[in-house]
């Protein structure tokens, strides 16, 4: 029996950088050179890890870096500060700030504080409310790495119900705007889950395409899916487990148990990640090429 297609996103994303790659250069010939500034304020090893890898491809692709580590303890006030001298240096092109934040900041400040000029990752309330409006200036990374999974794997949205578990502002709200868009493609009939949704397998059971964000190992297995599913997980999950690490990544998907009946499905760690990272360098080169003169306009 054949399995479903397994959706992997390094493929995606090697060539994506590629493509990025040449842009840097030429960029480099007309005098511009992107600059990416990021704000950490998280001890969580994973959000930590994440930041190491965006500075690190970002100094393999010739795109230059300042980062800001703010301890997560500090007040609210440092960060809205490091925040506001990013915005402000006219070598810094584009900013990016890490989510989540500590509980006692005020995200809806921070957001206000980047530039919507500058935001790489639909952050600024401006770039969110455009995108709601149909007309981005800017997507979400991880949204746009969904997006160009579905397209590149020949899933089909048009008219299709497309079920997506999770509501948050940084992934789940733009993906679902997004989905609902004319063109191209997604054309989708969207239901949004979350954590009040009453009975969640009989939502999941009528999508034909199944996107998880909830951050819940194994949420969804086997039996709440249909046969033919279309499955993009998220969601990267540390869970204890007998290795030299002391834990293992899962998915919010069952994966064993889901692909039984999954047409695609993606892997986890392996599918949507690689090419979220991707997503940000291209996001970064497009933002300082628009701000040059060299890109499209708003």
């Amino acid at each position: 029996m054949t399995g479903p297609t397994l959706m992997e996103g390094g493929p995606l994303a090697a060539a994506m950088r590629d493509s990025v790659r040449q842009d840097v250069e030429t960029l480099a010939d007309t005098g511009v050179t992107p600059t990416l500034g990021t704000v950490l304020m998280s001890a969580d090893p994973a959000s930590q890890s994440f930041m190491d890898r965006k500075h690190e491809a970002c100094a393999a692709l010739g795109i230059e870096t300042r980062r800001v580590d703010v301890d997560p303890d500090a007040p609210a006030s440092t960060l809205y500060e490091s925040v506001e001298r990013l915005a402000a240096d006219e070598d810094v092109t584009t900013v990016f700030v890490q989510a989540p934040l500590p509980d006692h900041v005020d995200t809806r400040a921070v957001r206000e504080r980047v530039p919507p000029g500058k935001d790489v990752d639909c952050f600024a309330p401006a770039n969110l409310g455009r995108l709601v409006a149909g007309t981005p200036r800017v997507t979400p990374a991880t949204a746009s790495a969904v997006l160009h999974l579905l397209d590149a794997y020949d899933v089909d949205t048009d008219g299709r119900d497309v079920v997506v578990v999770g509501r948050t502002t940084t992934i789940c709200k733009p993906l679902a705007n997004l989905l609902l868009s004319p063109a191209p493609n997604p054309d989708a009939t969207v239901t949004v889950c979350h954590s009040r949704t009453t009975d969640l397998a009989a939502h999941t059971r009528r999508a034909d395409v199944l996107v998880t964000a909830a951050g819940t190992p194994h949420l969804v297995d086997g039996s709440m899916v249909s046969p033919g599913v279309s499955v993009v997980d998220i969601s990267v999950n540390r869970v204890p487990a007998d290795t030299d690490t002391g834990y293992e990544v899962v998915g919010d998907v069952d994966f064993r148990s889901v692909r039984a009946d999954a047409a695609a499905i993606t892997p986890v760690p392996g599918g949507v990640g690689p090419l979220t990272l991707s997503c940000l360098l291209r996001s970064v080169v497009d933002v300082t090429a628009r701000q040059a003169g060299a890109g499209a306009s708003d």
